[in-house]
């Protein structure tokens, strides 16, 4: 059976961990700690990297049914996420079609995700970088919906700058459901993980 990828964006270093950039690094912490698994640092990986397996009951399950799955954060920035995605996907020889990214998205409502597979990069420099290493977009993503910027404010502030205190109860909410689309996704398939996810 072949492993899963699950690659969350964002940008390494505690000057970004509360950031809007950085829901895919809290969705990909959320799954590590269901699985009681913890990354590391593998030398020459360009990610910090957490293999773990998901079965019915959840992530860290044992079982005949247990999917293999490898979660990464990229150590590089995310302009160069591809680097560590390609990397991964080499050493570890998963496909694109076994590979999950998930990564925040201006165009669509806070609080709202949408899951699909394959399509453009749509302005993120993420994804685009993934799509370049790879040679094509034929992936999964859970799109975390962060909503536009509020007035006049530059959307690289907004995805940059600290999350307020006052919504990181909300935050948290919103990463614990994105992690159960991901288990959903390589679970049950990507029609059933729309209809129960997708707003």
């Amino acid at each position: 059976m072949a492993a899963w990828l699950v690659a969350g964006l964002g940008n390494p270093g505690p000057a970004y961990a509360n950031t809007r950039h950085n829901v895919g690094f809290m969705v990909a912490d959320e799954l590590a700690r269901r699985a009681a698994g913890s990354f590391a640092a593998p030398r020459g990986m360009r990610a910090d990297v957490c293999e773990t397996r998901l079965t019915a009951t959840g992530m860290g399950g044992i079982g005949a049914d247990a999917e293999r799955v490898v979660l990464i954060k990229p150590r590089t920035y995310m302009n160069d996420s591809g680097v560590a995605v390609a990397k991964a996907s080499a050493f570890y020889k998963i496909a694109a079609d076994h590979l999950v990214v998930i990564h925040d998205e201006l165009d669509i409502d806070a609080h709202t995700l949408r899951l699909k597979k394959g399509g453009g990069d749509n302005g993120h420099n993420g994804l685009k970088s993934i799509r370049s290493s790879l040679g094509g977009g034929d992936f999964y993503r859970v799109r975390f919906g962060i909503g536009r910027p509020p007035g006049r404010q530059a959307p690289a502030d907004y995805v940059l700058n600290q999350i307020p205190a006052s919504l990181r109860e909300d935050l948290a909410l919103d990463v614990d459901r994105a992690a159960d689309a991901v288990e959903a996704l390589i679970r049950e398939g990507l029609p059933a993980a729309q209809n129960r996810f997708n707003s």
